[in-house]
C-alpha cells in the first residue's frame, strides 16, 4: 500500500475498503464542501480522495476563485490528477473495475481529460456543471452529467458537443439538466445558487451510477 499520499483529503468507509472515487474540486479549491462530499461518499461505502490542485489555497468569493484559477498551471494540475489516480487506485487495492472520477466545474475539465488519457484506470465519470467537449475515442468509461438550466458559465452548445462526442465514441452517457438551477446548484455553501431539491436528486443519481459502474 502506498505511503506517498498526494496533497488532498482522504475519506474511508468503515473497514477501510471500498470502491474508489476521485473528487476534483471546483475553482474554489479543496474547501469544506468537497471534504464533506468525500465523507458522504465514504459513508456510502466508497474510498474517496480529493487532491488539492491549489496546494493549500482556498477562495470564498468569485473574484478570489477567478484569481486562483488564473494562477493554476494546467499541465501541473493534470500531473496532480494523474498522481491522485495512481494513489487512489493503489490505496483501493488495484480494483479490476478501475475507479470513478467526480469533477465540479474546473474539476470537470480534468475529469473528462483523465478519462481519455487513462482509460485503464478511469471507468466512470460524473460531471457537475462543466462540459468537456474533447475526443473520447480512447475512453473506456461511462459518463453521468449534471447541468444547470440557467448557466452563464457553461454554454449549452458545449454540453451538446460533449454529449455528441461521447455518442460518437460509443461511450454510455446520461446527461441531466435541472430546472430552475444555476451554476453551483449542488454546493450548499453557495447560498445564492444552492438548490436543495436538485442537489438531492443529483446525489441520488450519482450514488446509483457509482454503484453500477465501479
Amino acid at each position: 500500500m502506498p505511503t506517498n499520499q498526494p496533497d488532498g483529503f482522504l475519506a474511508l468507509p468503515n473497514g477501510g475498503q471500498g470502491a474508489p472515487v476521485l473528487v476534483l474540486h471546483a475553482w474554489w479549491g479543496l474547501n469544506d464542501t468537497i471534504k464533506g462530499l468525500c465523507t458522504r461518499l465514504a459513508d456510502a461505502g466508497f474510498v474517496a480522495f480529493a487532491p488539492d490542485l491549489y496546494h493549500g489555497r482556498v477562495a470564498a468569493t468569485i473574484e478570489g476563485a477567478e484569481a486562483l484559477a488564473q494562477t493554476l498551471d494546467s499541465d501541473g494540475a493534470a500531473a496532480d490528477v494523474a498522481r491522485a489516480v495512481a494513489f487512489l487506485y493503489e490505496r483501493a487495492g488495484r480494483p479490476a473495475g478501475g475507479l470513478a472520477v467526480i469533477g465540479f466545474s474546473l474539476g470537470a475539465w480534468y475529469a473528462g481529460n483523465v478519462s481519455a488519457d487513462d482509460p485503464q484506470h478511469v471507468r466512470a465519470v460524473v460531471i457537475f456543471y462543466g462540459a468537456v467537449p474533447i475526443d473520447y475515442t480512447s475512453s473506456r468509461a461511462a459518463y453521468l452529467g449534471h447541468f444547470a438550466e440557467n448557466d452563464p458559465y457553461e454554454p449549452r452548445e458545449y454540453v451538446d458537443e460533449m454529449e455528441a462526442n461521447l455518442r460518437a465514441a460509443g461511450r454510455p452517457a446520461a446527461f441531466y439538466t435541472y430546472p430552475h438551477t444555476g451554476h453551483w446548484f449542488f454546493e450548499p455553501d453557495r447560498t445564492g445558487a444552492y438548490h436543495p431539491e436538485a442537489a438531492a436528486l443529483a446525489w441520488e443519481r450519482t450514488l446509483a451510477f457509482l454503484k453500477e459502474s465501479v
